[in-house]
């Protein structure tokens, strides 16, 4: 592939992923005015990785894989579109209009950067390396903030209550037991200030 060719691969895609600033997803920004896109949620984890990556439970972890693999995993919904998490039905069909999404978007690269970016994607979704287990934590921690500031509002209008959002988000221990427990305190603090309604 000439120099030319792979540049044209490479800006084709940098404008296709543009549309992710067209996608929006469920929480609210802090103001509670809007609801964020996906773009907006990819940088904010972005700055979430490098901020508290002190916090990690693998001590070694490599930042600058996890903020690609941040980067990169929600480009998918350009496709596939947004699916919440609290979503049982449409959640069924979330990894075949992903995978589907995946081939037809890295395929706009050229051949290295497809491999590359296919297999990112594919990590985080797996969650099988440390990594990818703290990308994720991110990708479950930051919806809550965004709930707290907002009084539960995304919890609230979907009926979401306490031992769900804690089941779901489970996961975050995984990436770091520290903020694991950060959490479990919020969620806490958000149902004492009724901003998440008790399963009882």
């Amino acid at each position: 592939m000439s120099t030319g060719d792979r540049l044209r691969k490479q800006i084709e895609f940098i404008l296709e992923i543009d549309k992710l600033k067209q996608i929006f997803r469920q929480s609210r920004i802090t103001d509670g005015t809007r609801e964020e896109n996906d773009a907006e949620h990819s940088w904010h984890l972005a700055m979430m990785a490098i901020l508290l990556a002190e916090y990690a439970n693998d001590s070694n972890i490599n930042i600058q894989k996890v903020l690609k693999m941040i980067l990169i995993h929600d480009i998918v919904e350009i496709d596939a579109g947004d699916t919440f998490i609290y979503d049982i039905e449409y959640n069924e069909s979330k990894s075949q209009r992903e995978q589907k999404a995946a081939k037809r978007i890295f395929g706009i690269l050229p051949p290295d950067q497809e491999i590359e970016f296919r297999e990112l994607w594919e990590e985080f979704e797996a969650r099988n390396t440390s990594e990818a287990k703290f990308a994720a934590a991110m990708d479950r921690l930051q919806p809550s903030l965004l709930n707290f500031k907002t009084e539960g509002h995304t919890w609230k209008k979907f009926g979401i209550k306490y031992n769900r959002v804690l089941q779901k988000n489970e996961h975050i221990n995984e990436g770091s037991q520290v903020l694991w427990g950060y959490f479990s305190e919020l969620l806490n603090e958000c149902l004492s200030k009724g901003y998440i309604i008790d399963d009882n």
